[in-house]
């Protein structure tokens, strides 16, 4: 028994000091999007202050295409030994498993939560020209104005159309949906009064609010935006319940040691909780995110579910 013994012990002692010794070598951190957008600039930001407490470089490999699952493939196959992590959102971790009939990897059996990295608040914005300054006159509007009543989105399928679908089902309002590529042509539109309302992240369309371009009528998360005080939640004026919302986590391939998700975990919150840190998200128009892996777990799961029926009840197709 004790010869048996022995050589469990001796591996469990080799595996606690790799775990201890981690990081020997730069960690990637892949992100299934182009350059420049929130997930992208705030997972640049901190790996750069994680690269300087775990003292080994960080690099961030933009790995965009096939409606972001091609760098969630890619990590979600990579060896769980804590040098390859995803920075990713809800299209890929938790949307497109109901839109498409099948990806590559299952977002809740093939990934280790780490932490919540953002939320990244809607805006409900219409044309400026649109007569209408809240949004129950805009839920008046589109029930009178039924032929024309529409909605921009970024794309079929993404958050920007999943909120806006949850929006007429809450409301019970009927809209057209005109899908566009991305958040440039969608807010072309939305200014140019070719659509009636857009919900999409505060980055891209609050600058054109600020600007006189675009009326904001409400914000999709339940409660008020520490950057936006005076734009009501939409569950604040009569949509109780209503959240949409995009994120952004921090993830790893399943079978990463606890040990190196609690560190990696540990030292994400020890960043977000930095001034200057929380300053550039707030610049970004996120809140900060936060959270143990289990938290984030259940998050996902929640997301989950609220999104499939979504994506069920509006028979809603991928482009």
């Amino acid at each position: 028994m004790v010869r048996r013994f022995v050589p469990a012990l001796l591996a469990a002692l080799v595996s606690f000091s790799a775990h201890a010794a981690w990081p020997e070598k730069s960690i990637r951190i892949v992100v299934p999007y182009p350059p420049g957008g929130t997930t992208d600039i705030l997972t640049r930001l901190v790996g750069q202050k994680l690269s300087e407490a775990l003292k080994q470089p960080v690099v961030v490999e933009n790995r965009a295409g096939g409606a972001a699952m091609i760098g969630s493939d890619i990590v979600a196959k990579a060896a769980p030994d804590g040098y390859t992590l995803l920075s990713t959102g809800a299209g890929p971790h938790v949307i497109n498993v109901s839109l498409f009939p099948k990806i590559p990897y299952d977002p809740l059996k093939d990934f280790a939560p780490i932490t919540l990295m953002s939320i990244n608040p809607l805006l409900m914005v219409v044309p400026a020209n649109l007569p209408v300054n809240t949004a129950q006159e805009f839920i008046a509007w589109a029930k009178e104005n039924k032929a024309k009543a529409n909605y921009c989105s970024i794309g079929a399928g993404s958050p920007s159309h999943l909120a806006a679908e949850l929006f007429k089902s809450s409301a019970g309002v009927e809209m057209t949906h005109i899908p566009y590529a991305g958040s440039g042509p969608a807010i072309i539109a939305t200014i140019g009064a070719v659509c009636s309302v857009l919900f999409d992240s505060v980055l891209s369309s609050g600058p054109h609010v600020k600007a006189g371009k675009l009326k904001v009528l409400a914000t999709g998360n339940r409660q008020r935006l520490p950057s936006w005080p005076n734009v009501p939640a939409l569950s604040e004026v009569g949509l109780p319940g209503y959240e949409a919302f995009t994120w952004g986590a921090l993830l790893a391939p399943a079978g990463t040691p606890a040990e190196i998700v609690s560190r990696v975990q540990a030292e994400v919150a020890k960043i977000f909780a930095m001034p200057e840190v929380r300053q550039k998200v707030e610049e970004l128009g996120a809140l900060p995110g936060g959270g143990s892996p289990a938290e984030l777990d259940a998050f996902a799961r929640s997301e989950l579910r609220k999104w499939a029926k979504v994506i069920k009840d509006g028979n809603i197709k991928p482009e």
